[in-house]
């Protein structure tokens, strides 16, 4: 019985940490890379430029919200000081 509530927490856990997105830095937001700045990098890897969503992530990266070139919908995390994806997600 023990082993089942250890499995059970273990694997909620996990879940939660998928949800969560990647973590990025803890640098005041003074020394990121502005909202325009990461729009215009999130354009020059070819991404569309109909930017749904640009927000601060719990991991304080920033998450945009777009289409990529095939037209298929992206979530993409940015460092925010480097501006490297962290993490990538396409959806449909």
């Amino acid at each position: 019985m023990h082993f089942t509530y250890t499995f059970a927490a273990i694997a909620l856990l996990a879940s939660t940490a998928a949800v969560a997105g990647p973590v990025c830095t803890d640098e005041p937001q003074s020394k990121w890379l502005t909202e325009a700045q990461m729009t215009e990098k999130f354009k020059a890897l070819g991404y569309t430029d109909d930017v749904k969503k640009l927000h601060v992530s719990r991991g304080k990266c920033w998450e945009i919200y777009g289409h990529d070139k095939a037209g298929k919908k992206v979530e993409i995390y940015f460092h925010p000081i480097t501006g490297a994806i962290v993490e990538a997600n396409v959806k449909g």
